[in-house]
């Protein structure tokens, strides 16, 4: 699917115009919700400027896009197949439509909030909520495909958790005996690869994610179904990161204080450490096909390394909160794509 061509196809469809527009939305929003937490503790520890960072969280959540999707597209589709739509191609392009409105409504609100909730959970219960009101059951679920986004939950969360700790504690035996204030500037230096290394994972992970609904979009208008094979084109691959980097221009210093600032407060190692175990985390989740939040691992890994110097370092409250944030948003958003898919079904069908 070359670029003129897809552009000919939304002008020909105005439900696939308005797909693509939302979609877009949605991207833009996870920039400025999403984004910006893999850049949290390096903003946060002064190891980087917020534009600076920005740009860097722009360029390499391309590379991520680009590189990752080059090598393993398992995560796009896991997405991809994630909800069956029914056999009508028109009514399926109208509720994804609909889920995709849904995830914009959820998302703006938890960032007027200031609250980092995980775009990647409000996509996976916006597509299935819309499905299963197209479908008027649960059938429009794919229970194999789920089970890989419950075993990114718990995934991201202990092992997370446990690599933050852990790679805390080593991060501080390791460097016992070394100079204080050079350790100081290797770490300033290190945390700005480690925030790089957290956007390139942010984009192979959440890029590949839109870029499915993309496709998925693409191909209802084509009248496939039931299609479940793709390409990623690199025009799309440039144009999501592009909306990306926008968001995050946006949303800036809201998120990156509520994640990087006041749930820990951070040394340049701990946000190393931090940055270094979402990554590895996250990584690991890429290559085998797991979509998981970039935002609920970095959140673990920052509470595993502010539990590894005293338990007390976490605040709590921070946590309770966005813990509720996580737990709410499958149903939450799930009843929201379930009702936005009805009614865009009463009104365009």
């Amino acid at each position: 699917m070359n670029m003129l061509a897809f552009l000919r196809q939304t002008l020909e469809n105005p439900m696939l115009m308005v797909s693509s527009i939302l979609t877009l939305g949605v991207i833009l929003v996870n920039g400025w919700t999403d984004a910006p937490n893999a850049i949290a503790t390096c903003v946060s520890t002064r190891a980087i400027g917020v534009r600076k960072a920005i740009v860097m969280a722009a360029v390499f959540n391309f590379l991520g896009v680009l590189v990752m999707t080059s090598v393993n597209a398992s995560v796009a589709m896991t997405i991809y197949n994630i909800a069956d739509f029914g056999g009508d191609a028109r009514l399926s392009l109208i509720a994804l439509c609909a889920a995709m409105a849904a995830i914009v409504i959820w998302a703006t609100a938890a960032w007027y909030f200031g609250i980092p909730t995980s775009e990647s959970h409000a996509l996976i219960a916006g597509i299935s909520g819309a499905a299963v009101a197209i479908q008027n059951s649960f059938s429009g679920i794919n229970g194999s495909e789920w089970v890989k986004v419950l075993y990114g939950i718990v995934l991201s969360t202990l092992l997370g958790f446990a690599l933050g700790f852990v790679t805390s504690k080593l991060t501080v035996w390791l460097f016992r005996n070394q100079n204080r204030l050079k350790s100081q500037r290797f770490f300033s230096k290190a945390q700005v690869a480690g925030g790089a290394a957290m956007a390139f994972m942010h984009g192979a992970q959440d890029g590949q994610k839109f870029m499915a609904i993309f496709l998925l979009g693409a191909a209802f208008a084509n009248g496939e179904a039931n299609t479940s094979h793709f390409v990623v084109p690199l025009w799309l691959m440039v144009l999501c990161s592009v909306v990306m980097g926008l968001g995050t221009s946006i949303g800036r210093y809201r998120i990156i204080k509520s994640v990087g600032m006041d749930m820990v407060k951070l040394k340049p190692y701990q946000g190393f450490a931090a940055d270094l175990s979402a990554t590895l985390c996250l990584l690991l989740s890429s290559l085998t096909g797991i979509p998981v939040s970039t935002t609920h691992t970095k959140t673990t890994a920052i509470m595993g390394v502010g539990a590894a110097r005293r338990i007390r370092n976490v605040n709590w409250s921070i946590v309770k909160e966005l813990v509720m944030t996580w737990v709410f948003t499958f149903p939450g958003c799930g009843l929201l794509g379930f009702g936005m898919a009805k009614l865009f079904l009463m009104a365009f069908a």
